[in-house]
């Protein structure tokens, strides 16, 4: 049961969360029923998630499933996401985490298939990501152990972003908005370096230009109060 304290931003978080997924086809990230994004309800041991195997075409606020951190249904009359297990074990162990986005995007997957990490060799990448984007291990779905390698891959990382081995991009971010956004910038330079990488060599940039870049596009770039 959802606590009354809690219903008020649950409802608001369902309504956001599945507008979200609406940015994961405009941007060309998922497939089919795959993919999902989540998000954190502040405050609460619980957070809100894509219901599993729905049609994006068919996914409403109502649709949306509410889960406590140990992935366990709380409110909702689907049955979770398979990713659900994951997402409570980065929501159980990285705090700072508001919101969470599963794809298989093309590129990024890729890479994930070659069991390679990005390297950062654009700005663009410095900038979102502060480095390059990690590839995470293998793992089976269905229990945390994809959590699990999440956490692992991040603690002490930059990037909002890592790929997880044979699988896709899991991003992250304060809220659910910013967790979308490191996924779509994740294809973006995942085609761009792919892209660069059959032409020649790849130019990695230095690290105290890197560390200079993503220091600017965080603290500096935009608009005062803005969410970058």
């Amino acid at each position: 049961m959802i606590p009354e304290s809690a219903k008020e931003v649950v409802d608001e978080l369902r309504e956001q969360v599945a507008a979200l997924h609406g940015e994961l086809v405009r941007y060309g990230l998922v497939v089919w029923t795959a993919g999902n994004v989540s998000a954190r309800v502040p405050g609460h041991d619980l957070f809100v998630i894509k219901p599993s195997g729905v049609s994006y075409d068919d996914l409403t606020a109502d649709a949306i499933v509410v889960c406590d951190l140990d992935g366990e249904l709380v409110d909702g009359e689907l049955s979770p996401s398979s990713d659900t297990a994951a997402h409570a074990y980065v929501y159980r162990h990285m705090p700072e985490v508001g919101g969470v986005v599963h794809t298989h995007s093309t590129y990024a997957s890729a890479w994930s298939a070659r069991a390679e990490a990005i390297p950062c060799a654009l700005t663009a990448m410095a900038d979102e990501f502060g480095g390059p984007i990690p590839l995470g291990p293998f793992a089976r779905i269905g229990d945390d152990s994809i959590g699990r390698g999440i956490v692992e891959t991040l603690a002490g990382h930059r990037s909002r972003a890592v790929l997880m081995q044979n699988h896709g991009v899991f991003s992250i971010g304060p809220d659910a908005k910013a967790a979308v956004k490191a996924a779509v910038m994740c294809e973006d330079v995942a085609r761009s370096t792919h892209i660069a990488r059959q032409l020649g060599p790849l130019v990695p940039i230095p690290p105290d230009d890197v560390d200079a870049l993503f220091d600017r596009y965080q603290n500096v770039y935009g608009q005062t109060g803005v969410r970058r």
